[in-house]
């Protein structure tokens, strides 16, 4: 057909429309291609460009559309409704015959940039016709000026597009019948798409990332924010990374370690980026975490150099760390700044024009970063990151979580931690969200003061830092704020619903590892139930291990693409260690003990390590402190197992004067708990010892204890 060529010939040559990936699929078994639906072109591109003559499902946008007639002239086409030319039983019957057929779930052009709800008769359709179901991934779309993304977003007349055909998949085995087998095919469905958007995302490092950011929404785009007031554009990110990639370069080596103490700062991000552009290994370290634990810290890791602020540590008192850095090179960004020569601003110069090719090549599968475990429960281990994980986490998050330039991320939460660093601060600069950063999380009155001030919709927080947030904001703070999102630890019951009956917000839990990254799982608005921490994020394996005198869920393990490369413990520094359970090489043991339902949503019964053993059975501490929050939500409570002379017993450590055993007890009885999980024992104290994360320090908390 004539026109069908001349459109293929000039839309290829305005867009470089490409092809990738498994195309061959198309042609065998039973293929029901499923796409996203970034912008009005898609149907046409997927029509002219998809081989093997497919029959096009059109979406309800263009039904009646000037572009839904042109797919019509050029291919062969479907309505599916009511006032469509297809029936449900039809497209099964197509389906079965072995050709191609592509549908759009979505049967919208997404306003997010995410996956949005999906429409069950797709799924019933690929149920009923035991179809291989293909993802088809399209990419580049939602830059057009055919998308329906708001105006923030950034807009290209011709932006590259590639039509990624990825690996084929079948629909698990489903029970059950009527409306809700529809509804779970509906919801394995959305998962399909959800992974591919993820499998979509390109393997590179950090600093690529940021130097395509930079290009996909402009130098000149304002991104960044912190307390200094200084609005940082994405053009002086990249200057930043620049220069103190190079200056560090000086003194450091390819591979090397580097320390970095310094707070949620614009100069932070860019020493990060700055670091890993240069093949070097970004160690973040705990500056809350005692003089101890950063020794371990640097003795794990090898550090032979840190950098850090002389302003930083005389506002925050933080002289006495110096000690635990003695067998280290301090290096401070006010004497860096000093070294810059000429030479270097000329190079920077150039660099800017070709930031990618200014740079020696990295690998993504090299480290990136070290983090630390909190060291809540032992000694820390330091925890490396490749490139590719910590994209990979980003590209997982960004499938199941709509945010983009139209949002503003209020990030508190210390970079040191997993939570802090790739969730709140990476993963928005590299998706052109705007970012406000903040120095403490513990300033209960300033933190909500900035979200009103800076217009912030998205807000972070462990559970202690959000229910003392909701507590002190007046309760227009969070106006603009659409998203709150819950980690680090387990989300108190009574901060959800002060949220929601203060704010109108409900919080979104999730559930992470320094080891796993900063969410395996986690509720979304389309896959929400209270009480778990959501599903599981794509491409995330699990296994459940038993546990004897458990009998509620069982051990978690888990591998995938959020995994960490490896340890790295003090008694042998340097050494990395990759991670290994019972169930092999690659798994990695959490040590919580979960359960999952028929649904995939996730919950936490506790730490194995924080189980007690009473009278033969099992007793979760979790649930001790649980029946504590319940019964006196105003404090705080911590559990501990402590040994008597008939074995282990529980003790109470709470912060609530008038808090007693019968209260527990009476509470205990109102939720339906067995009186095992009461506190055998209750002990007032004024505070109890914090991480930086905002988790209870129960390390300190037991050596207290014993004192």
């Amino acid at each position: 057909m004539l026109l069908r060529a001349i459109l293929r010939l000039l839309l290829g040559l305005l867009f470089g429309v490409r092809v990738t990936g498994h195309v061959s699929q198309l042609s065998r078994g039973r293929p029901l291609v499923v796409a996203n639906h970034d912008s009005l072109l898609d149907a046409l591109l997927v029509a002219l460009f998809l081989p093997d003559n497919p029959l096009i499902v059109l979406p309800r946008t263009l039904s009646g559309h000037r572009l839904g007639r042109l797919v019509r002239r050029v291919a062969d086409c479907a309505e599916l409704g009511i006032a469509g030319d297809y029936t449900v039983k039809g497209l099964v019957r197509v389906v079965r015959s072995g050709r191609p057929v592509v549908v759009f779930p979505q049967d919208r052009v997404t306003t997010t940039g995410s996956t949005m709800k999906i429409y069950g008769a797709v799924a019933v359709i690929a149920a009923r016709a035991d179809a291989d179901i293909v993802p088809l991934r399209i990419e580049g779309t939602l830059q057009s000026r055919w998308a329906a993304t708001s105006h923030r977003w950034p807009r290209r007349r011709f932006p590259r597009v590639t039509l990624a055909v990825q690996p084929s998949t079948r629909f698990p085995a489903r029970s059950g019948a009527g409306g809700a087998r529809r509804r779970q095919l509906s919801e394995d469905l959305l998962r399909i798409l959800q992974q591919s958007m993820a499998n979509a995302a390109p393997r590179r490092t950090l600093f690529d990332a940021l130097v395509d950011a930079a290009a996909l929404y402009g130098r000149r785009t304002r991104i960044i924010e912190d307390l200094r007031r200084q609005v940082n554009t994405y053009g002086d990110l990249l200057k930043g990374s620049l220069a103190l990639g190079r200056l560090t370069a000086r003194f450091t080596a390819p591979g090397e370690r580097v320390g970095v103490m310094l707070p949620n700062l614009g100069a932070t991000v860019c020493l990060v980026f700055g670091l890993t552009s240069r093949g070097r290994v970004a160690a973040m370290l705990n500056y809350s975490s005692g003089v101890e634990a950063l020794r371990v810290a640097c003795v794990a890791g090898v550090l032979r150099t840190v950098i850090t602020s002389r302003a930083f540590i005389q506002a925050a008192h933080l002289e006495h760390l110096l000690t635990a850095l003695e067998g280290c090179r301090i290096v401070y960004l006010e004497d860096l700044r000093e070294t810059m020569t000429l030479a270097d601003k000329l190079w920077i110069i150039k660099a800017l024009l070709r930031p990618g090719a200014a740079l020696p090549q990295q690998d993504p599968a090299s480290p990136a970063i070290v983090l630390f475990t909190s060291g809540s429960e032992a000694r820390p281990k330091g925890v490396v990151i490749s490139h590719d994980t910590m994209l990979g986490v980003m590209a997982q998050l960004r499938a199941v979580i709509d945010f983009g330039p139209d949002d503003k991320y209020l990030n508190a939460l210390p970079m040191y931690h997993t939570f802090g660093l790739i969730a709140c601060t990476l993963m928005p600069l590299l998706s052109g969200t705007r970012l406000f950063l903040y120095t403490n999380p513990l300033h209960y009155k300033v933190v909500p003061e900035y979200a009103y001030t800076r217009d912030c919709t998205y807000i972070f927080g462990t559970s202690t830092f959000l229910g003392n947030y909701a507590r002190q904001a007046h309760p227009y703070d969070f106006y603009r704020a659409r998203f709150i999102i819950a980690g680090g630890e387990k989300l108190n019951p009574e901060v959800s619903k002060l949220w929601f009956s203060k704010f109108g917000l409900r919080v979104y839990e999730g559930y992470g590892a320094t080891e796993c990254g900063p969410a395996m799982s986690l509720n979304t608005p389309l896959a929400f139930r209270d009480g778990s921490v959501g599903r599981f994020l794509s491409g995330i394996e699990y296994r459940i291990v038993p546990v004897p005198g458990i009998e509620q869920g069982g051990v978690l393990h888990v591998r995938g693409p959020n995994l960490m490369m490896g340890y790295m413990f003090s008694d042998a520094p340097g050494v990395l260690q990759p991670p290994r359970s019972e169930l092999g090489a690659g798994w990695y043991n959490t040590g919580d003990v979960v359960s999952v339902d028929d649904d995939g949503f996730v919950t936490i019964h506790g730490r194995v390590k924080r189980f007690a053993k009473i009278a033969g059975e099992m007793v979760s501490l979790e649930r001790v402190e649980h029946i504590a929050y319940q019964a006196s939500p105003a404090f705080k409570h911590a559990a501990l197992v402590e040994m008597t002379h008939t074995g282990e017993s529980t003790v109470l450590l709470t912060t609530d004067p008038q808090l007693d055993r019968i209260t527990l007890m009476h509470t205990a009885r109102q939720l339906n708990i067995r009186e095992l999980a009461v506190a055998r024992r209750v002990m007032k104290v004024d505070t109890l010892p914090l991480l930086g994360s905002g988790k209870v320090d129960y390390v300190t908390l037991k050596q207290q204890t014993v004192s």
